[in-house]
């Protein structure tokens, strides 16, 4: 039998240079592939996050934003009510911190600059 790793996501969207800052100033990432304003490779612990530039076909003359069922999903080790207040303290689109009954999680989703919804967490003490 073969064995299937997931080990990359790669998302599409066209700003990479500000996708680049945004990942790389909110979430601290490693950036470890770059071929400039095309593709970006972050290692994000378990798993590589990409950004691949979209092509041109796609844009219109609206600001571009992602429309997808993905979720990226990060768990912090600090306190989720002072992470998200620094997201939004540097612009970042937040959701309010929520609680889900059998879960051991603290949840908060957000926006990255093109609209890409990511969720960070922290584990209930």
């Amino acid at each position: 039998m073969i064995m299937l790793v997931l080990d990359r996501i790669i998302l599409f969207g066209f700003d990479i240079k500000g996708l680049k800052v945004f990942y790389q100033s909110n979430f601290n990432l490693n950036l470890i592939e770059e071929i400039e304003d095309q593709w970006l490779v972050f290692n994000a612990g378990a798993i590589e996050i990409a950004f691949h530039k979209i092509g041109k076909q796609y844009k219109n003359d609206k600001p571009f934003k992602a429309e997808s069922n993905t979720k990226l999903v990060f768990s912090i080790n600090q306190d989720i009510s002072d992470f998200r207040k620094t997201l939004i303290q540097n612009g970042v689109l937040m959701g309010e911190i929520k609680s889900f009954d059998g879960i051991d999680f603290w949840h908060c989703d957000g926006e990255d600059i093109e609209g890409n919804v990511f969720q960070i967490r922290q584990k209930k003490f």
